[in-house]
């Protein structure tokens, strides 16, 4: 069965998502007949330059936004994720660019834990060629191959532009979110139980 999960390398309920599911999934009877699809979705595509998250958040909460980052610092904190509040927000198209390397070199879920662990739990700005290379090379990339991609616009554009319009037609207008066997859909951060539930489903209704 395939699981296909639409996220955003600064999206954190992808973060605390992406930890649960893989809860969920680390205690379902089948999983090593699961295979997990990571899927591009911008939550920003026509983001330029960087500039401090709380900033970004202030200006579109308002006042509480430094409270909202602390609470879900703390459900990071309760998965065992490491979760910075001083990070920067950027575009994250070459980010989604070097997944699509990763998943032809079979380091697809090394790339996506990698950026996590960068931006959320040491607040590199993952947004800049020098620190996706290097991210790409702790995830095991050839770090040439990843310079190349970075050096060349049109590599990947293609693929992830196409991901993201398969959101769209998925009726996905936010992430994390979970397709699994093409059947079930799951939006959001959800528990590990939520999870747990919607694997047995799904696997169920993809057997019969």
């Amino acid at each position: 069965m395939q699981v296909e999960i639409w996220s955003d390398v600064v999206c954190p309920w992808c973060y605390l998502g992406k930890a649960r599911f893989e809860k969920a999934l680390a205690g379902f009877a089948h999983r090593d007949e699961v295979t997990v699809t990571y899927r591009s979705f911008e939550l920003d595509p026509g983001k330029t330059g960087t500039e401090p998250l709380l900033d970004m958040l202030t200006a579109k909460y308002g006042p509480q936004a430094a409270e909202m980052e602390q609470r879900v610092a703390g459900l990071a904190e309760a998965e065992g994720l490491g979760y910075r509040t001083d990070r920067e927000i950027g575009n994250t198209f070459d980010a989604h660019r070097l997944m699509h390397l990763a998943r032809e070199k079979g380091l697809e879920n090394e790339m996506v834990s990698a950026l996590f662990r960068a931006n959320f739990a040491e607040a590199r700005a993952v947004f800049t060629s020098s620190v996706l290379a290097d991210v790409a090379e702790e995830a095991g990339l050839p770090r040439a191959e990843a310079e190349a991609v970075l050096a060349d616009p049109a590599r990947y554009a293609d693929a992830v532009r196409a991901e993201e319009r398969e959101a769209a037609q998925l009726g996905a207008s936010g992430v994390p979110f979970f397709v699994l066997g093409r059947r079930f859909g799951v939006s959001g951060g959800q528990s590990v139980e939520v999870f747990a539930q919607a694997l047995e489903q799904a696997w169920e209704a993809a057997s019969a």
